[in-house]
């Protein structure tokens, strides 16, 4: 018997989409200028660029969420105007946002029937969630509350639902930017098979090895406007950073250290939970040290919510003492006086944790900046001064670039990556003893993502103690000091960089902390 290979499908030569200058222009910025773009049956086509150079924007306007200033949209070789994202979905067109659109009361079968524009219900849709679900490895629970869900698992949920609808152009924001590699792998096998069907694919990523891997062209947007085209296979990832940018990759510099005091010390930290999704905390024990970056690996979902809000105060504790700062126990204060005794905080959640979208940058920096013991001077005798919150925003905004109309924009009106950038920055500039991070650079472009990772540095470099929680192992082996991994609720012992190795990190991700280092087994954390 002779084995026949399938022939691969005969994509047709029209293009799918074609974007001809496309220009949208807001009061304080030009978002997109003269952009065109083509995008062919069966392609995946990366959008590459910094923080606010127009990609999200570009990709509202082919989802109908914005109008075009200008320019011509042409589908499958005939205009089109796109006013809905429900005229969009009737094209065949579907979209995962960087920022979630979920319902967190409701459950995840719930929040699709929503999305979807035909009517069905949630308990008769929750099997074709289950099944898509597997299908292309992305794990959830249709009976499962958002609220509960980590934000790596609430992406899976708007992967899922784009994928319920069978589009004939996807359009994927920063889908990875907080799945594990294996989830990464397999939503990569899922696309490519999507792809070979003759499903156009648009995927806009700051993950430059990913764009490498997966994408066979690459149109590069700087300042809203086409810069170049490229091949990603044909190129390496610093000179698609490059190409980015426009100019040199910045590197981050870690100089050896020798830590100081504790100023954070977990001890026993045991934690139930009401929540039937959520992951009790088993016997945590961690310190953090001045002048360290102490780093928590693990794959989402696996107790990282609960510690952060133990640590930050939003869960108050029956021991006291199971959380110290400087010495002093702090179990049961809230989070406005735990901030007082010099600790900041930045949450995984952008929107809604870390800033109140509706309230401009200037605001937002008074939200943590009136603490008294960070000497800001926004609060004087109870009254806000003004001047000072406008200052201290405009210094942020300055020293982490980031791309606004000035301190009284809206938080809402940032790119992910620039929202991001002013929190670390805002946190950062506050002057802190004790720093805690979570997804420090969650879709933040390489170049920011260097800015960032170097501030945090820096602040270790001034004596800081920092935590910092991550998926992104290659960022944490970039910029810490020891590193331990959270996994099922329990904490491995931390252990010094040079000890040990990203594969024998990614075993203790899998909860097997009983398995020997290879390279220093005998390094035990303080």
């Amino acid at each position: 018997m002779i084995d026949r290979a399938v022939p691969e499908p005969v994509l047709p030569s029209q293009p799918r989409l074609q974007l001809l200058g496309i220009s949208k222009i807001y009061p304080s910025v030009v978002a997109n200028a003269e952009v065109n773009l083509t995008v062919m049956p069966g392609e995946i086509h990366a959008v590459l660029g910094e923080n606010g150079a127009g990609k999200s924007t570009l990709m509202k306007i082919i989802y109908g969420v914005t109008r075009p200033d200008a320019g011509e949209i042409l589908w499958e070789g005939r205009r089109v105007t796109i006013p809905s994202p429900s005229a969009a979905r009737k094209l065949g067109i579907g979209m995962v946002f960087q920022h979630f659109s979920l319902f967190e009361t409701l459950t995840v079968a719930e929040n699709i029937s929503l999305a979807l524009d035909e009517k069905t219900r949630p308990a008769a849709l929750a099997p074709r969630i289950r099944r898509i679900a597997d299908e292309y490895g992305l794990p959830i629970d249709p009976d499962r509350h958002v609220y509960s869900m980590s934000v790596g698992e609430r992406q899976r949920v708007e992967i899922v639902r784009c994928l319920l609808q069978s589009p004939r152009l996807l359009i994927m924001d920063e889908p990875t930017s907080v799945l594990t590699p294996q989830a990464v792998l397999k939503l990569f096998e899922s696309l490519r098979r999507l792809a070979s069907e003759g499903c156009s694919i648009l995927y806009i990523s700051h993950k430059l090895d990913e764009i490498q891997t997966l994408c066979d062209t690459a149109t590069v947007l700087r300042g809203g406007r086409v810069s170049g085209t490229a091949k990603p296979k044909q190129e390496t990832a610093r000179s698609l950073a490059e190409l980015m940018i426009g100019n040199e990759l910045p590197a981050c510099r870690l100089s050896p250290s020798t830590p100081g005091e504790v100023r954070l010390a977990i001890r026993h930290l045991s934690l139930t939970t009401t929540d039937p999704f959520g992951t009790e905390l088993q016997d945590i024990n961690l310190e953090v040290r001045s002048g360290e970056i102490v780093a928590i690996a693990g794959i989402s979902g696996n107790g990282q919510q609960e510690l952060l809000k133990a640590i930050s105060g939003e869960i108050p504790l029956a021991n006291p003492g199971t959380v110290q700062l400087d010495g002093q126990d702090v179990g049961r204060l809230d989070p406005a006086k735990r901030r007082d005794l010099g600790m900041c905080f930045v949450p995984e959640e952008r929107l809604g944790r870390g800033a109140v979208p509706e309230l401009s940058l200037a605001s937002n920096a008074l939200l943590t900046g009136y603490v008294p013991s960070y000497g800001t001077g926004m609060l004087r005798r109870g009254l806000i001064q003004t001047g000072a919150v406008r200052d201290f925003a405009r210094q942020v905004i300055d020293r982490f670039n980031v791309k606004c109309g000035d301190n009284s924009s809206l938080a809402t009106s940032l790119s992910g990556g620039n929202l991001q950038k002013f929190i670390v920055g805002r946190e950062t500039q506050l002057s802190p003893r004790i720093m805690v991070v979570a997804q420090p650079t969650w879709g933040v472009d390489i170049g920011a993502s260097m800015l960032i990772r170097q501030a945090i540095i820096d602040l270790r470099d001034q004596g800081v103690a920092v935590l910092v929680l991550s998926e992104e192992l290659e960022e944490l082996f970039m910029m810490s000091d020891r590193i331990a991994v959270l996994a099922d609720g329990r904490l491995s012992q931390a252990v010094p960089l040079a000890s040990t190795s990203v594969n024998q990190i990614g075993v203790w991700m899998s909860g097997n902390f009983a398995a020997p280092n290879e390279e220093a087994s005998d390094h035990v954390a303080a």
